[in-house]
Protein backbone atom coordinates (compact mmCIF):
# COMPACT_ATOMS: atom_id res chain seq x y z
CA UNK A 1 0.00 0.00 0.00
CA UNK A 2 1.52 3.29 -0.79
CA UNK A 3 1.46 5.96 0.57
CA UNK A 4 -0.33 8.89 -1.34
CA UNK A 5 -0.16 12.06 1.06
CA UNK A 6 2.79 14.33 1.84
CA UNK A 7 3.40 14.16 5.71
CA UNK A 8 7.01 13.65 6.10
CA UNK A 9 8.56 12.99 9.61
CA UNK A 10 11.44 14.98 11.03
CA UNK A 11 14.82 14.95 9.06
CA UNK A 12 18.64 15.55 9.88
CA UNK A 13 20.51 18.63 9.06
CA UNK A 14 22.28 16.33 6.42
CA UNK A 15 19.38 14.62 4.65
CA UNK A 16 17.84 18.62 4.50
CA UNK A 17 21.04 19.42 2.91
CA UNK A 18 21.47 16.70 0.10
CA UNK A 19 17.86 17.59 -0.98
CA UNK A 20 18.46 21.32 -1.36
CA UNK A 21 21.53 20.33 -3.44
CA UNK A 22 19.50 18.23 -5.81
CA UNK A 23 20.84 14.60 -4.16
CA UNK A 24 17.95 12.45 -3.53
CA UNK A 25 17.33 8.65 -3.42
CA UNK A 26 16.14 8.35 -7.02
CA UNK A 27 18.76 10.80 -8.28
CA UNK A 28 21.66 8.82 -6.33
CA UNK A 29 20.34 4.92 -7.27
CA UNK A 30 20.18 6.57 -11.04
CA UNK A 31 24.33 7.80 -11.24
CA UNK A 32 25.31 4.43 -9.52
CA UNK A 33 23.49 2.71 -11.90
CA UNK A 34 24.73 4.63 -14.96
CA UNK A 35 28.62 3.83 -13.18
CA UNK A 36 28.14 0.32 -13.09
CA UNK A 37 27.31 0.39 -16.60
CA UNK A 38 30.30 2.50 -17.71
CA UNK A 39 32.57 0.40 -15.32
CA UNK A 40 31.48 -2.63 -17.61
CA UNK A 41 32.17 -1.07 -21.00
CA UNK A 42 35.74 -1.60 -22.05
CA UNK A 43 38.18 1.63 -21.97
CA UNK A 44 38.23 2.51 -25.70
CA UNK A 45 40.03 6.19 -25.31
CA UNK A 46 39.55 9.24 -23.57
CA UNK A 47 36.41 9.36 -24.44
CA UNK A 48 35.54 6.67 -21.70
CA UNK A 49 37.31 9.24 -18.93
CA UNK A 50 34.61 10.50 -16.65
CA UNK A 51 33.69 14.08 -17.03
CA UNK A 52 34.93 16.56 -14.49
CA UNK A 53 32.84 18.51 -12.61
CA UNK A 54 30.13 18.70 -9.90
CA UNK A 55 28.56 15.65 -10.96
CA UNK A 56 31.89 13.81 -9.77
CA UNK A 57 32.49 15.29 -6.75
CA UNK A 58 28.20 14.32 -5.93
CA UNK A 59 28.88 10.82 -7.21
CA UNK A 60 32.78 10.55 -4.78
CA UNK A 61 30.20 11.98 -2.02
CA UNK A 62 27.60 9.26 -2.66
CA UNK A 63 29.99 5.97 -3.37
CA UNK A 64 29.55 4.47 -0.01
CA UNK A 65 25.81 4.79 -0.55
CA UNK A 66 24.25 0.64 -1.51
CA UNK A 67 21.48 1.36 -3.76
CA UNK A 68 18.39 -0.47 -2.51
CA UNK A 69 14.60 -0.62 -2.61
CA UNK A 70 12.80 1.51 -0.49
CA UNK A 71 15.24 3.96 0.55
CA UNK A 72 14.68 6.33 3.79
CA UNK A 73 15.83 10.03 3.90
CA UNK A 74 16.32 9.43 7.46
CA UNK A 75 18.74 7.07 7.06
CA UNK A 76 21.12 8.71 4.32
CA UNK A 77 23.66 10.48 7.15
CA UNK A 78 24.50 7.24 9.40
CA UNK A 79 27.67 5.38 8.61
CA UNK A 80 27.30 2.58 6.57
CA UNK A 81 27.65 -0.78 8.28
CA UNK A 82 27.34 -4.35 7.83
CA UNK A 83 24.25 -5.97 7.93
CA UNK A 84 24.75 -7.96 10.76
CA UNK A 85 24.40 -11.49 10.32
CA UNK A 86 21.36 -13.44 11.32
CA UNK A 87 21.80 -15.73 14.65
CA UNK A 88 20.80 -19.29 14.27
CA UNK A 89 18.61 -20.34 17.66
CA UNK A 90 20.83 -23.07 19.56
CA UNK A 91 19.85 -25.66 21.56
CA UNK A 92 20.19 -25.76 25.42
CA UNK A 93 23.54 -28.24 24.89
CA UNK A 94 24.98 -25.91 22.92
CA UNK A 95 24.26 -22.66 24.82
CA UNK A 96 25.56 -24.56 28.14
CA UNK A 97 28.31 -25.99 26.59
CA UNK A 98 29.15 -22.41 24.70
CA UNK A 99 28.55 -20.31 28.92
CA UNK A 100 31.18 -22.97 29.91
CA UNK A 101 33.74 -22.01 27.31
CA UNK A 102 33.26 -18.23 27.88
CA UNK A 103 33.84 -18.89 31.75
CA UNK A 104 37.25 -20.73 30.81
CA UNK A 105 38.25 -18.16 28.87
CA UNK A 106 37.60 -15.62 31.11
CA UNK A 107 39.00 -16.80 34.33
CA UNK A 108 42.14 -17.65 32.44
CA UNK A 109 42.54 -13.99 31.21
CA UNK A 110 41.75 -13.07 35.02
CA UNK A 111 44.67 -15.54 36.02
CA UNK A 112 46.62 -13.68 33.47
CA UNK A 113 45.92 -10.72 34.45
CA UNK A 114 46.73 -11.23 38.30
CA UNK A 115 49.99 -13.13 37.10
CA UNK A 116 51.14 -9.81 35.20
CA UNK A 117 50.22 -7.57 38.33
CA UNK A 118 51.59 -9.63 40.78
CA UNK A 119 55.01 -9.78 39.24
CA UNK A 120 54.79 -5.91 38.15
CA UNK A 121 54.37 -5.58 42.07
CA UNK A 122 57.33 -7.09 42.73
CA UNK A 123 59.13 -5.83 40.06
CA UNK A 124 62.62 -2.82 40.93
CA UNK A 125 61.93 -0.41 38.37
CA UNK A 126 65.31 0.96 39.19
CA UNK A 127 66.94 -2.99 39.05
CA UNK A 128 64.75 -4.19 36.42
CA UNK A 129 66.77 -3.57 32.86
CA UNK A 130 63.69 -3.67 31.22
CA UNK A 131 62.58 -0.67 32.68
CA UNK A 132 65.60 1.26 33.29
CA UNK A 133 64.28 3.83 30.20
CA UNK A 134 61.09 5.28 30.10
CA UNK A 135 59.06 5.22 27.17
CA UNK A 136 59.32 8.53 26.45
CA UNK A 137 62.86 8.85 26.78
CA UNK A 138 65.53 8.12 24.28
CA UNK A 139 67.79 5.33 25.20
CA UNK A 140 71.72 7.00 24.74
CA UNK A 141 73.66 4.60 23.18
CA UNK A 142 76.48 2.64 25.42
CA UNK A 143 79.32 4.39 25.75
CA UNK A 144 78.66 7.65 24.68
CA UNK A 145 79.12 10.79 27.38
CA UNK A 146 76.40 12.08 29.51
CA UNK A 147 76.34 14.95 32.02
CA UNK A 148 74.82 13.95 35.47
CA UNK A 149 71.76 15.46 36.32
CA UNK A 150 73.16 15.93 40.18
CA UNK A 151 76.63 16.35 40.53
CA UNK A 152 77.20 18.61 36.65
CA UNK A 153 79.96 15.97 36.12
CA UNK A 154 80.56 13.79 32.76
CA UNK A 155 80.86 10.21 32.72
CA UNK A 156 80.30 7.09 30.36
CA UNK A 157 76.40 5.53 29.86
CA UNK A 158 76.34 1.74 30.31
CA UNK A 159 73.68 -0.42 30.44
CA UNK A 160 73.46 0.21 33.99
CA UNK A 161 73.08 4.15 33.65
CA UNK A 162 69.82 5.30 35.39
CA UNK A 163 67.73 7.92 34.76
CA UNK A 164 67.03 10.96 37.12
CA UNK A 165 63.64 10.74 38.54
CA UNK A 166 62.05 13.26 37.78
CA UNK A 167 63.30 13.18 33.97
CA UNK A 168 64.94 14.34 31.97
CA UNK A 169 68.62 13.46 32.35
CA UNK A 170 70.50 10.56 33.37
CA UNK A 171 72.57 10.14 36.98
CA UNK A 172 76.44 9.01 37.30
CA UNK A 173 76.58 5.41 39.54
CA UNK A 174 77.88 7.27 42.56
CA UNK A 175 74.81 9.75 42.39
CA UNK A 176 72.39 6.65 41.78
CA UNK A 177 73.57 4.84 44.68
CA UNK A 178 73.28 7.91 46.65
CA UNK A 179 69.71 8.11 45.63
CA UNK A 180 68.71 4.97 47.17
CA UNK A 181 68.59 2.87 43.75
CA UNK A 182 71.62 0.05 42.96
CA UNK A 183 72.14 -0.06 39.87
CA UNK A 184 73.88 -3.38 39.90
CA UNK A 185 71.51 -5.11 41.22
CA UNK A 186 70.06 -8.20 39.73
CA UNK A 187 66.45 -8.08 38.84
CA UNK A 188 64.01 -10.20 41.27
CA UNK A 189 63.03 -13.65 39.88
CA UNK A 190 59.53 -13.39 39.61
CA UNK A 191 57.47 -14.92 42.43
CA UNK A 192 55.27 -18.00 41.25
CA UNK A 193 51.17 -18.15 42.74
CA UNK A 194 50.73 -21.10 44.41
CA UNK A 195 47.95 -22.80 42.37
CA UNK A 196 44.66 -22.56 44.37
CA UNK A 197 44.62 -26.59 45.64
CA UNK A 198 47.67 -26.42 47.08
CA UNK A 199 46.64 -23.67 49.44
CA UNK A 200 44.00 -26.15 50.25
CA UNK A 201 46.19 -28.63 51.59
CA UNK A 202 47.22 -28.10 54.69
CA UNK A 203 49.85 -30.37 56.15
CA UNK A 204 48.93 -31.37 59.69
CA UNK A 205 51.43 -33.78 60.52
CA UNK A 206 54.70 -34.93 59.21
CA UNK A 207 54.34 -38.31 57.10
CA UNK A 208 56.52 -41.03 57.82
CA UNK A 209 58.32 -42.28 54.30
CA UNK A 210 61.07 -44.30 55.76
CA UNK A 211 59.93 -47.45 58.17
CA UNK A 212 62.45 -47.88 61.40
CA UNK A 213 64.33 -50.78 61.38
CA UNK A 214 62.78 -52.73 64.03
CA UNK A 215 59.62 -52.81 61.57
CA UNK A 216 61.54 -54.02 58.75
CA UNK A 217 62.86 -56.62 60.58
CA UNK A 218 59.67 -57.77 61.77
CA UNK A 219 57.94 -57.71 58.45
CA UNK A 220 60.78 -59.53 57.55
CA UNK A 221 60.29 -61.89 60.13
CA UNK A 222 56.55 -62.07 59.48
CA UNK A 223 56.71 -62.80 55.48
CA UNK A 224 59.12 -65.11 56.01
CA UNK A 225 57.54 -67.26 59.29
CA UNK A 226 57.61 -70.16 57.49
CA UNK A 227 61.30 -70.35 56.78
CA UNK A 228 62.40 -68.45 60.23
CA UNK A 229 63.94 -71.81 61.51
CA UNK A 230 66.75 -71.53 58.68
CA UNK A 231 67.79 -68.52 61.42
CA UNK A 232 68.97 -70.91 63.61
CA UNK A 233 68.88 -70.53 67.07
CA UNK A 234 67.36 -66.79 67.72
CA UNK A 235 67.77 -67.05 71.64
CA UNK A 236 65.42 -65.93 74.44
CA UNK A 237 66.40 -62.59 74.73
CA UNK A 238 65.94 -61.79 70.92
CA UNK A 239 62.56 -63.68 70.89
CA UNK A 240 61.59 -61.17 73.80
CA UNK A 241 62.61 -58.19 72.13
CA UNK A 242 61.38 -59.23 69.45
CA UNK A 243 57.49 -59.63 71.32
CA UNK A 244 58.23 -56.07 72.55
CA UNK A 245 58.27 -54.97 69.01
CA UNK A 246 55.81 -56.66 68.10
CA UNK A 247 53.82 -55.53 71.03
CA UNK A 248 54.14 -52.00 70.20
CA UNK A 249 53.07 -52.51 66.57
CA UNK A 250 50.03 -54.36 67.92
CA UNK A 251 51.18 -56.93 65.05
CA UNK A 252 51.36 -60.64 66.70
CA UNK A 253 48.67 -62.78 65.09
CA UNK A 254 48.31 -66.37 64.23
CA UNK A 255 50.59 -66.13 61.34
CA UNK A 256 53.37 -65.31 63.40
CA UNK A 257 53.02 -66.13 66.56
CA UNK A 258 54.29 -69.14 66.07
CA UNK A 259 57.64 -68.22 66.17
CA UNK A 260 57.15 -67.85 69.75
CA UNK A 261 56.17 -71.50 70.22
CA UNK A 262 58.40 -74.29 70.77
CA UNK A 263 57.99 -77.95 72.71
CA UNK A 264 60.95 -77.16 74.72
CA UNK A 265 59.32 -73.95 75.96
CA UNK A 266 58.98 -73.52 79.93
CA UNK A 267 58.27 -69.77 80.09
CA UNK A 268 56.52 -67.83 77.63
CA UNK A 269 55.57 -64.29 77.65
CA UNK A 270 53.25 -62.13 75.05
CA UNK A 271 52.99 -58.56 75.81
CA UNK A 272 49.98 -58.20 73.05
CA UNK A 273 47.58 -61.02 72.01
CA UNK A 274 44.60 -58.83 70.93
CA UNK A 275 44.63 -60.07 67.59
CA UNK A 276 44.95 -64.09 69.04
CA UNK A 277 41.13 -65.39 68.80
CA UNK A 278 40.58 -67.91 70.86
CA UNK A 279 41.68 -70.72 68.53
CA UNK A 280 44.70 -69.47 68.45
CA UNK A 281 45.10 -69.14 72.24
CA UNK A 282 44.02 -73.09 72.16
CA UNK A 283 46.60 -73.71 69.54
CA UNK A 284 49.43 -72.06 72.06
CA UNK A 285 48.54 -74.38 74.72
CA UNK A 286 48.69 -77.09 72.21
CA UNK A 287 52.33 -75.73 70.81
CA UNK A 288 54.15 -75.47 74.09
CA UNK A 289 52.89 -78.00 76.27
CA UNK A 290 55.45 -78.13 78.78
CA UNK A 291 54.76 -74.35 79.64
CA UNK A 292 55.33 -73.83 83.68
CA UNK A 293 55.22 -70.08 83.93
CA UNK A 294 52.77 -68.04 81.03
CA UNK A 295 52.34 -64.36 80.92
CA UNK A 296 49.69 -63.15 78.34
CA UNK A 297 48.80 -58.93 78.19
CA UNK A 298 45.14 -57.94 76.46
CA UNK A 299 44.04 -61.09 76.37
CA UNK A 300 40.56 -60.21 75.74
CA UNK A 301 39.30 -62.74 73.50
CA UNK A 302 40.12 -65.88 76.16
CA UNK A 303 36.90 -67.50 76.95
CA UNK A 304 35.65 -70.34 78.59
CA UNK A 305 36.75 -72.77 75.81
CA UNK A 306 40.45 -71.46 76.30
CA UNK A 307 40.28 -71.50 79.77
CA UNK A 308 38.88 -75.61 79.32
CA UNK A 309 41.83 -76.36 76.04
CA UNK A 310 44.78 -74.77 79.22
CA UNK A 311 43.06 -77.59 81.46
CA UNK A 312 44.48 -80.55 79.32
CA UNK A 313 46.76 -79.21 77.49
CA UNK A 314 49.43 -77.46 80.10
CA UNK A 315 49.34 -80.10 83.05
CA UNK A 316 52.79 -78.61 84.55
CA UNK A 317 51.87 -74.70 84.44
CA UNK A 318 52.92 -73.63 87.43
CA UNK A 319 52.64 -69.98 87.24
CA UNK A 320 49.69 -67.75 85.24
CA UNK A 321 49.50 -63.86 84.36
CA UNK A 322 46.57 -62.69 82.73
CA UNK A 323 45.74 -58.94 81.42
CA UNK A 324 42.20 -58.36 80.59
CA UNK A 325 40.30 -62.16 80.21
CA UNK A 326 36.95 -60.72 81.37
CA UNK A 327 35.38 -63.02 79.15
CA UNK A 328 36.17 -66.17 81.70
CA UNK A 329 33.29 -67.54 83.50
CA UNK A 330 33.35 -68.59 87.03
CA UNK A 331 32.51 -72.34 86.20
CA UNK A 332 35.74 -72.32 83.68
CA UNK A 333 38.18 -70.85 86.06
CA UNK A 334 37.06 -73.20 88.94
CA UNK A 335 37.60 -76.38 85.96
CA UNK A 336 41.22 -74.69 85.85
CA UNK A 337 42.34 -74.43 88.75
CA UNK A 338 40.90 -77.79 89.67
CA UNK A 339 43.16 -79.24 86.80
CA UNK A 340 46.32 -77.34 88.29
CA UNK A 341 46.61 -78.33 91.48
CA UNK A 342 49.98 -77.86 92.06
CA UNK A 343 49.60 -73.79 90.73
CA UNK A 344 51.98 -71.49 92.79
CA UNK A 345 50.99 -68.04 91.16
CA UNK A 346 47.67 -66.87 89.68
CA UNK A 347 48.13 -63.15 88.95
CA UNK A 348 45.03 -61.66 87.01
CA UNK A 349 44.03 -58.17 85.95
CA UNK A 350 40.40 -57.33 85.18
CA UNK A 351 38.02 -59.94 85.60
CA UNK A 352 34.83 -58.70 87.00
CA UNK A 353 33.70 -62.70 86.55
CA UNK A 354 36.03 -63.86 89.08
CA UNK A 355 33.48 -64.48 92.30
CA UNK A 356 33.82 -66.07 96.14
CA UNK A 357 33.50 -69.04 94.54
CA UNK A 358 36.77 -69.05 92.51
CA UNK A 359 38.43 -67.72 95.39
CA UNK A 360 36.96 -70.26 97.35
CA UNK A 361 37.95 -73.48 94.65
CA UNK A 362 41.57 -71.39 94.32
CA UNK A 363 42.57 -71.90 97.45
CA UNK A 364 41.57 -74.97 98.38
CA UNK A 365 42.76 -76.93 95.19
CA UNK A 366 45.90 -75.01 95.19
CA UNK A 367 47.47 -75.39 98.15
CA UNK A 368 50.81 -74.10 97.55
CA UNK A 369 49.83 -71.16 95.87
CA UNK A 370 52.63 -68.00 96.83
CA UNK A 371 51.92 -65.60 94.04
CA UNK A 372 48.06 -63.79 94.13
CA UNK A 373 46.77 -61.03 92.51
CA UNK A 374 43.04 -59.70 92.49
CA UNK A 375 43.58 -56.45 90.44
CA UNK A 376 40.22 -55.01 89.38
CA UNK A 377 38.65 -57.63 90.44
CA UNK A 378 34.60 -56.06 90.44
CA UNK A 379 33.36 -58.21 93.17
CA UNK A 380 36.39 -58.16 95.47
CA UNK A 381 34.85 -57.86 99.09
CA UNK A 382 35.66 -58.78 102.71
CA UNK A 383 34.29 -62.06 101.84
CA UNK A 384 37.40 -62.87 99.48
CA UNK A 385 39.79 -62.42 102.26
CA UNK A 386 38.20 -64.56 104.54
CA UNK A 387 39.47 -67.14 101.65
CA UNK A 388 42.96 -65.89 101.68
CA UNK A 389 44.25 -66.23 105.31
CA UNK A 390 44.67 -69.85 105.16
CA UNK A 391 47.69 -68.93 102.31
CA UNK A 392 49.01 -67.44 105.83
CA UNK A 393 52.84 -68.26 106.28
CA UNK A 394 53.49 -69.11 102.82
CA UNK A 395 51.70 -66.14 100.61
CA UNK A 396 55.02 -63.86 99.59
CA UNK A 397 53.02 -61.55 96.85
CA UNK A 398 49.63 -60.22 97.67
CA UNK A 399 48.22 -57.88 95.26
CA UNK A 400 44.49 -56.64 96.47
CA UNK A 401 44.71 -53.19 94.31
CA UNK A 402 41.98 -51.15 92.76
CA UNK A 403 38.83 -52.92 93.56
CA UNK A 404 35.27 -52.85 91.88
CA UNK A 405 34.44 -49.87 94.36
CA UNK A 406 36.84 -48.03 96.95
CA UNK A 407 35.57 -49.06 99.79
CA UNK A 408 34.54 -52.91 99.01
CA UNK A 409 37.54 -53.57 101.80
CA UNK A 410 37.51 -52.36 104.92
CA UNK A 411 40.44 -51.56 107.61
CA UNK A 412 39.35 -54.01 110.17
CA UNK A 413 39.46 -57.01 107.47
CA UNK A 414 42.24 -55.90 105.85
CA UNK A 415 44.11 -55.42 109.50
CA UNK A 416 42.92 -59.17 109.72
CA UNK A 417 44.45 -60.72 107.09
CA UNK A 418 47.79 -59.22 107.57
CA UNK A 419 47.91 -60.70 110.52
CA UNK A 420 47.18 -64.23 109.07
CA UNK A 421 49.59 -63.72 105.96
CA UNK A 422 51.83 -61.18 106.75
CA UNK A 423 54.61 -62.43 108.39
CA UNK A 424 56.02 -64.38 104.65
CA UNK A 425 54.78 -61.26 102.66
CA UNK A 426 57.61 -60.02 100.31
CA UNK A 427 55.50 -57.63 98.15
CA UNK A 428 52.11 -56.16 98.87
CA UNK A 429 49.91 -53.91 96.97
CA UNK A 430 46.71 -51.82 98.87
CA UNK A 431 46.78 -49.17 96.59
CA UNK A 432 43.36 -47.68 95.26
CA UNK A 433 41.17 -48.63 98.83
CA UNK A 434 39.81 -45.76 100.45
CA UNK A 435 39.96 -47.69 103.88
CA UNK A 436 43.59 -48.04 103.84
CA UNK A 437 44.53 -45.39 106.88
CA UNK A 438 47.45 -45.15 109.42
CA UNK A 439 45.80 -47.88 111.27
CA UNK A 440 46.46 -50.35 108.74
CA UNK A 441 49.78 -49.15 109.35
CA UNK A 442 50.44 -49.35 113.20
CA UNK A 443 48.01 -52.22 113.82
CA UNK A 444 48.73 -54.12 110.56
CA UNK A 445 52.30 -53.77 108.84
CA UNK A 446 54.14 -52.92 111.58
CA UNK A 447 53.52 -55.05 113.91
CA UNK A 448 53.21 -58.66 111.32
CA UNK A 449 55.01 -57.27 108.10
CA UNK A 450 58.47 -57.06 108.41
CA UNK A 451 60.08 -58.90 105.63
CA UNK A 452 58.41 -56.46 102.67
CA UNK A 453 60.69 -55.74 100.04
CA UNK A 454 58.29 -53.88 97.73
CA UNK A 455 55.36 -51.67 99.32
CA UNK A 456 52.49 -49.97 97.09
CA UNK A 457 50.17 -47.54 98.52
CA UNK A 458 48.87 -45.19 95.63
CA UNK A 459 46.06 -43.07 95.61
CA UNK A 460 45.44 -44.04 99.36
CA UNK A 461 44.58 -40.53 100.24
CA UNK A 462 43.86 -41.23 103.58
CA UNK A 463 46.97 -41.52 104.48
CA UNK A 464 49.14 -38.66 106.70
CA UNK A 465 52.21 -36.99 106.97
CA UNK A 466 52.43 -37.26 110.31
CA UNK A 467 51.38 -41.07 110.51
CA UNK A 468 53.35 -42.02 107.39
CA UNK A 469 56.79 -40.20 109.24
CA UNK A 470 56.21 -42.09 112.62
CA UNK A 471 55.61 -45.70 110.75
CA UNK A 472 58.90 -45.46 108.79
CA UNK A 473 60.95 -44.28 112.40
CA UNK A 474 59.55 -46.76 114.59
CA UNK A 475 59.18 -49.79 111.83
CA UNK A 476 61.38 -52.34 112.70
CA UNK A 477 61.53 -54.52 109.32
CA UNK A 478 64.54 -54.34 107.09
CA UNK A 479 64.88 -51.34 104.25
CA UNK A 480 62.39 -51.94 101.03
CA UNK A 481 63.30 -52.38 97.57
CA UNK A 482 60.88 -50.34 95.87
CA UNK A 483 58.42 -48.17 97.39
CA UNK A 484 55.22 -46.33 95.46
CA UNK A 485 53.23 -43.76 97.86
CA UNK A 486 52.28 -41.79 94.55
CA UNK A 487 49.19 -39.69 94.51
CA UNK A 488 48.60 -39.34 98.65
CA UNK A 489 48.44 -35.26 98.38
CA UNK A 490 48.78 -34.98 102.25
CA UNK A 491 52.22 -36.01 102.47
CA UNK A 492 54.99 -33.70 102.76
CA UNK A 493 58.68 -32.96 104.65
CA UNK A 494 57.88 -35.62 107.56
CA UNK A 495 57.15 -38.48 105.67
CA UNK A 496 59.94 -38.66 102.84
CA UNK A 497 62.74 -37.46 105.38
CA UNK A 498 61.63 -40.78 107.46
CA UNK A 499 61.06 -43.24 104.56
CA UNK A 500 64.65 -41.83 103.30
CA UNK A 501 66.39 -42.41 106.60
CA UNK A 502 64.90 -45.98 107.01
CA UNK A 503 65.18 -47.26 103.51
CA UNK A 504 67.05 -44.69 101.17
CA UNK A 505 70.28 -46.44 101.48
CA UNK A 506 68.48 -49.67 99.73
CA UNK A 507 66.05 -48.21 97.70
CA UNK A 508 65.79 -48.73 93.57
CA UNK A 509 62.47 -47.75 92.98
CA UNK A 510 61.05 -44.73 94.81
CA UNK A 511 57.28 -42.84 93.61
CA UNK A 512 56.40 -39.66 95.52
CA UNK A 513 54.46 -38.59 92.23
CA UNK A 514 52.05 -35.44 93.33
CA UNK A 515 53.54 -34.52 96.85
CA UNK A 516 52.91 -31.42 96.46
CA UNK A 517 54.26 -30.13 99.10
CA UNK A 518 57.54 -31.18 99.49
CA UNK A 519 60.19 -29.18 99.94
CA UNK A 520 63.39 -28.50 98.20
CA UNK A 521 65.28 -29.14 101.42
CA UNK A 522 63.99 -32.38 101.53
CA UNK A 523 64.18 -32.99 98.15
CA UNK A 524 67.74 -32.76 98.26
CA UNK A 525 68.59 -35.67 100.33
CA UNK A 526 67.51 -38.24 97.59
CA UNK A 527 71.17 -37.75 95.63
CA UNK A 528 72.49 -37.76 98.88
CA UNK A 529 70.97 -40.94 100.42
CA UNK A 530 69.69 -42.86 97.62
CA UNK A 531 73.00 -43.90 95.72
CA UNK A 532 71.45 -47.37 94.63
CA UNK A 533 68.63 -45.94 93.13
CA UNK A 534 67.31 -46.55 89.18
CA UNK A 535 64.18 -44.92 88.68
CA UNK A 536 62.55 -42.33 90.51
CA UNK A 537 59.11 -40.33 90.14
CA UNK A 538 59.26 -36.63 91.68
CA UNK A 539 56.34 -35.54 89.27
CA UNK A 540 54.13 -32.82 90.67
CA UNK A 541 56.36 -31.87 93.26
CA UNK A 542 56.26 -27.89 92.76
CA UNK A 543 59.90 -27.93 94.44
CA UNK A 544 62.02 -30.12 91.70
CA UNK A 545 64.30 -28.15 89.88
CA UNK A 546 66.95 -28.24 87.32
CA UNK A 547 69.51 -28.42 90.02
CA UNK A 548 67.93 -31.43 92.27
CA UNK A 549 68.02 -33.24 88.29
CA UNK A 550 71.67 -32.29 88.48
CA UNK A 551 72.43 -33.90 91.37
CA UNK A 552 70.44 -36.71 91.25
CA UNK A 553 72.58 -37.39 87.62
CA UNK A 554 75.71 -36.33 88.98
CA UNK A 555 75.07 -38.37 92.62
CA UNK A 556 73.32 -41.47 91.25
CA UNK A 557 75.71 -43.66 89.17
CA UNK A 558 72.83 -46.46 88.79
CA UNK A 559 70.15 -43.95 87.60
CA UNK A 560 68.40 -44.86 84.22
CA UNK A 561 65.26 -43.36 84.56
CA UNK A 562 63.53 -39.85 85.86
CA UNK A 563 60.13 -38.24 85.56
CA UNK A 564 59.16 -34.85 86.31
CA UNK A 565 55.63 -34.95 84.83
CA UNK A 566 53.92 -31.48 86.21
CA UNK A 567 57.45 -29.70 87.68
CA UNK A 568 57.11 -26.03 86.27
CA UNK A 569 60.78 -25.23 87.59
CA UNK A 570 62.27 -27.45 84.97
CA UNK A 571 62.75 -26.04 82.15
CA UNK A 572 64.14 -26.87 78.49
CA UNK A 573 67.84 -26.16 79.93
CA UNK A 574 67.73 -29.23 82.50
CA UNK A 575 70.40 -31.11 82.80
CA UNK A 576 70.81 -34.43 80.42
CA UNK A 577 72.87 -37.42 81.02
CA UNK A 578 73.52 -40.39 78.51
CA UNK A 579 71.44 -43.41 79.14
CA UNK A 580 68.94 -42.01 81.55
CA UNK A 581 65.90 -41.29 80.12
CA UNK A 582 63.71 -38.50 81.94
CA UNK A 583 60.40 -38.03 81.20
CA UNK A 584 57.90 -34.87 81.43
CA UNK A 585 60.21 -32.19 80.48
CA UNK A 586 57.74 -29.39 78.90
CA UNK A 587 60.27 -29.49 75.50
CA UNK A 588 58.51 -33.12 75.04
CA UNK A 589 62.12 -34.62 74.29
CA UNK A 590 63.33 -37.94 75.64
CA UNK A 591 66.73 -38.06 76.20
Amino acid sequence: MSRRNNVRGPSSALTEFLRESGITPTTVARRAQARQATEAQPAAGPSAQPQQGTEDVEMVEAEDVQPADGFESDHLDEPDEPTPPRKRKLSKAAEAKLKAKEKEKAKKKAKKDDDVDYDDEDEDPYSALSKMWRDDLPKPPVGSFETCVRCQKQFTVTKYTVAANPPPGYLCHPCAKSSGSDPFKKPAAPRKRKPAGDKRNVTSYEERRLPSLASICIQVISKHIDDVEALGDIGTMNLDEIAKSLARNRSLNAENATLFYSVENERLTLYDVTNLTPPALCTLASLNPNLTSLRLDFCGHMDDTVATAWATSLPQLKRVELLGPFLVRAPAWQSFFRAHPGLEGFLITQSPRFDIECMRVLVQSCPNLRELRLKEVGQLSDAFLEEIKPLGGQLTHLDLSYPGTADALSEAALIDLLACVGSSLEHLDLSGNLDVTDGVLFRGLKPHVLRLNALILANVTELTDAGVAEFFETWQAKPLFKLDLSRNHNLADAALAALIKHSGAELTELNINGWKDVSENVLKAIPKCMPMIRKLDVGFCRAVDNFLIKDILEQCPDIQEVKVWGCQRITEYCPRKRGVNIYGIETAQIF
